[in-house]
């Protein structure tokens, strides 16, 4: 029987699926979502468990970048040539950063990525990007993948580093995922964004390979999650697809600084 709770962690989820499928940033509303739930509703005070909680998470979000990934790969944003080996090294470094998560304290992580982050969202504040690449002109990112040893290792490094990251702590995956692109391969603002959600569901997928057999995801929550994750990502994914550069752009910027804001507020408090 399908309740207010499930209702409301649907709904939760279709709205993080749509922020997280364009900019990253979804665990803005869906971590505190599973601590309220857990806190205050007696059938799931198991969730009481911070590593229940984080597992949880995982295994509903995966939903959304999956599908926001399935609906980049039906889009030209998606670099083909880069993906494989950047899903296989987003899978593995998840996995690592999971199982060194699980046996020590992350917690002097927090001050370091609030500085990150409101550097990622000064510098999308500031920062100009193409709108389009230039007609008759290789594609920015050719510089880069001209050469095969350094394209394969830009994706090794983005890929396996950030999906550690993923694994081991969270906040900002997305964020620094799009940076991480557009900085390095040139991506415009939308295929860093597709891109992205390449190694972001493949680290997902890794975290949720380790917990599951562990038995911490709690299925009572991550399925109505899931649901609304899979409509949402879908969705947001579109609206990239349609919307493009400037909409991404705003949504960093926003997200970015959300996050400095929760994390400080955790730190404070």
């Amino acid at each position: 029987m399908i309740g207010t709770t499930e209702i409301i962690l649907g709904g939760v989820g279709l709205a993080a699926g749509f922020v997280d499928a364009i900019a990253g940033g979804g665990g803005l509303l869906t971590v505190p979502a599973l601590w309220l739930t857990g806190l205050y509703d007696q059938r799931f005070v198991g969730l009481q468990n911070p590593q229940a909680a984080l597992a949880t998470n995982k295994g509903q979000s995966v939903w959304g970048s999956g599908m926001a990934f399935l609906r980049f790969y039906h889009s030209p944003l998606l670099d083909r040539k880069r993906m494989g080996l950047s899903f296989l090294m987003g899978f593995v470094g998840a996995v690592g950063g999971v199982f060194v998560m699980l046996r020590i304290p992350r917690d002097f992580l927090q001050p370091v990525v609030m500085v990150m982050l409101m550097a990622v969202g000064v510098f999308m504040i500031f920062y100009r990007p193409p709108m389009t690449k230039c007609r008759g002109q290789a594609p920015p990112h050719a510089r880069v993948t001209a050469g095969r040893m350094p394209a394969l290792l830009g994706a090794v490094a983005i890929a396996a580093g950030i999906g550690f990251y993923d694994g081991f702590f969270g906040p900002g995956t997305g964020v620094f995922l799009i940076l991480a692109f557009v900085l390095y391969f040139k991506d415009l603002l939308h295929e860093a964004s597709a891109n992205a959600k390449v190694v972001n569901f493949a680290s997902n997928l890794g975290a949720v390979a380790v917990f599951l057999p562990m038995g911490l995801i709690e299925w009572r929550l991550a399925l109505p999650m899931a649901v609304g994750q899979a409509v949402g990502g879908w969705m947001g994914a579109h609206v990239t697809v349609r919307r493009g550069v400037r909409l991404v752009r705003v949504m960093l910027v926003v997200v970015s600084l959300a996050m400095v804001a929760r994390l400080a507020w955790q730190l404070i408090s």
